[in-house]
């Protein structure tokens, strides 16, 4: 499990201390919770944004589930017993409710396990989280990343992140944009127990400089 979940993190975002991690009301994005990673908007167009991202802590694990939305329930219920006390220090503390999933797109229909993460609260990304105890479950250090995003409202099911990443994959093609097209990452802001008003994102990473018409 250790070597897959290797590999699914090698997926994650390209995206320490300078983190910036806080309240994203402001933001429109992250309304509906506590703390998220905030971004720079490099540019809107009426079809995606480019966002620029700093590093940052998150805590990951691999989801198994015959579908994303499944496999990300399962990842985040993973992630939780660590943020509940299953590490080395015995601490229970706030688990933001900014949580991701990797993609793969060559393999969309094959695959039943999926690298989740869940961004680690504003003290930790400014110093050493405690380490997990609980299998599976580790600290995962996102590089910087200029990614193109497209969001999208409701549950997140095998449809609607699909449909949203090719949208997205359509509109980038058609201005010639060039990014990773071998994985998408999905990014949902509601707590786990929200079955309404919950927001997502679909997420590429660009290559080279970005396309902003």
């Amino acid at each position: 499990m250790m070597m897959l979940l290797s590999g699914l993190v090698g997926l994650l975002l390209v995206l320490t201390a300078e983190a910036r991690v806080g309240y994203g009301a402001g933001l429109g994005v992250c309304s509906e919770t506590e703390q998220c990673l905030l971004f720079d908007l490099v540019c809107k167009t009426e079809n995606f944004e480019v966002r620029y991202y700093e590093p940052a802590k998150w805590a990951a694990t691999v989801g198994t589930g015959s579908s994303v939305g499944i496999a990300l329930v399962n990842g985040v219920n993973q992630l939780h017993e660590y943020f509940n006390g299953a590490n080395e220090n015995g601490e229970k503390f706030h688990m933001p409710e900014h949580v991701g999933i990797t993609v793969p797109n060559e393999t969309i229909w094959e695959t039943s396990a999926y690298a989740v993460i869940a961004l680690l609260p504003l003290e930790y990304q400014e110093t050493s989280p405690p380490t997990p105890t609980v299998d599976n479950v580790y600290i995962y250090d996102a590089v910087e990343s200029t990614m193109y995003v497209r969001s999208f409202d409701g549950l997140l099911t095998a449809k609607s992140d699909r449909d949203a990443a090719q949208s997205l994959a359509r509109d980038l093609d058609s201005v010639g944009a060039k990014y990773d097209k071998s994985f998408y990452f999905v990014a949902t802001f509601a707590s786990r127990m929200s079955l309404i008003d919950r927001r997502s994102e679909v997420l590429f990473v660009a290559l080279d400089e970005p396309v902003c018409i």
